[in-house]
């Protein structure tokens, strides 16, 4: 037993290290696991797993969900639905001091609820807003600060890919994990457009008015978003309301998304075929992530590792509160290192257990949803947070005029907000389980 937990230890440090001189992650975790278990228990034993291993995971009808929302978000960012959605913001925000910036949130956590990844939406967001903040002299580091910010929302606002990739790890129901998440991602782009708000009322300049439109340009610009907000509708209300499943729902969005391109002219059978194999791209890095990843569960709890870290906390004489706070801090720093999917498949297994074991007041799948917005949250500011901040990298690419400096510069104001609903989020459990437990 003593000799396993030393392989695990030995294996974790070696799994650390890896990743911090930038070996994907995925590669990491089957070495690391295949190596561990060999030491464990022979190589026979790994390769008869094997055998079985991949189909057990590949064919868990769970998973079949991510090809199919990963699909509709690449349909969506190519047949414009980012430009009407921000379009209809603007007429109604852009009016206001840093109204622009407002709106290109507002996109964000609507193209966010249709497209489910936070590179996506502020890939996509960027290349649509930063033209038109740029337009009216907003300064660089607001104008891309507030869409790298923006593309978070893609993460928590369901339908999201990330989020479930957790359901399936801590095993929750995504419907209940989805109403879990929909608060706190509203609560996110009111709090992002009121940082806005207060951000341009102390830094005088930075975010000046649009003109206003007149009021057949606001209506007009208002049936645009109408397609955004029925296809959401459908989506999330169907999965909500029991109709069909997230798997069907996602498949449903994916129709209605192809039927509303193909009839605006702005989605081609090229288009189609580049979203496809997109989806293989991104659905076949997941897969592998998570093959690897249950690799590395299985060596870890041979070893022991995660059960000696639950008891080691639990024991310890520290308050759960504590104890989360913990693991946040832990899980800020690996966003430092780390992109946000790999650090969910890779940190949850780990600390779950921990989670699991202390008293929160609060029923299991209550604390599994909990946690798990707010370890969302918590992988958000990853995104943003230097020197990884993924988001703020496609940013850069985006607006080149723009030095990464001042982007990051950008974004503190918003990460101040995540910090603050982190806190609310840890406080007060009910924004994150009302609808849960409404819809129970």
């Amino acid at each position: 037993m003593i000799d396993n937990f030393l392989i695990g230890i030995a294996g974790l440090v070696a799994l650390l290290g890896l990743i911090a001189i930038r070996v994907p992650i995925a590669y990491t975790m089957i070495l690391i696991g295949f190596t561990g278990i060999c030491l464990q228990s022979g190589p026979a034993i790994i390769l008869n797993q094997l055998k079985d291993l991949a189909y057990a995971q590949f064919s868990n009808y769970d998973l079949s969900v991510l090809p199919m929302f990963i699909l509709m978000g690449g349909l969506a960012a190519r047949c414009g639905l980012s430009a009407d959605i921000f379009r209809g913001a603007n007429a109604w925000l852009g009016r206001f001091r840093g109204g622009v910036a407002m709106a290109s949130i507002a996109a964000c956590a609507g193209f966010g609820a249709v497209c489910g990844s936070s590179t996506a939406t502020a890939s996509t967001m960027g290349q649509v807003a930063i033209p038109e903040l740029r337009k009216y002299r907003y300064s660089g580091s607001l104008a891309t600060g507030c869409i790298a910010a923006g593309g978070t929302l893609g993460i928590l606002i369901p339908p999201s890919v990330v989020l479930i990739v957790y359901a399936i790890i801590v095993e929750v129901n995504i419907v209940t994990m989805f109403a879990a998440a929909l608060i706190p991602g509203i609560l996110a782009t009111l709090m992002f457009i009121a940082t806005i708000a207060l951000y341009v009322r102390f830094v005088p300049g930075s975010g000046p008015k649009a003109q206003p439109v007149g009021r057949s340009d606001l209506i007009a610009a208002s049936i645009a978003m109408l397609p955004v907000l029925v296809i959401f509708g459908v989506v999330i209300g169907g999965i909500y309301a029991g109709i069909y499943s997230p798997t069907a729902a996602a498949a449903i969005g994916v129709v209605m998304v192809v039927i509303y391109g193909v009839a605006r002219g702005r989605l081609g059978l090229t288009d189609m075929v580049e979203a496809m194999l997109e989806t293989a791209r991104n659905s076949g890095m997941i897969f592998l992530i998570v093959f690897g990843a249950e690799l590395l569960k299985i060596f870890m709890s041979r070893a022991g590792v995660p059960q000696a870290a639950a008891d080691l906390l639990q024991n310890s004489g520290m308050a759960p509160m504590t104890i989360m706070v913990l693991i946040i801090v832990t899980f800020l720093v690996l966003g430092c290192l780390m992109d946000s999917l790999s650090m969910v498949i890779l940190a949850i297994p780990f600390f779950w257990p921990v989670v699991a074991g202390l008293d929160f007041g609060l029923s299991p799948d209550e604390t599994k949803l909990w946690f798990g917005i707010i370890i969302l949250v918590v992988v958000e500011l990853g995104l943003i947070t230097p020197p990884v901040g993924l988001n703020v990298f496609i940013i850069n690419a985006v607006a080149r005029d723009v030095p990464m400096r001042e982007t990051f510069r950008g974004v503190m104001p918003f990460f101040g907000s995540e910090i603050l609903r982190i806190v609310l989020l840890v406080l007060f459990p009910a924004i994150a389980l009302y609808l849960p437990r409404l819809l129970q």
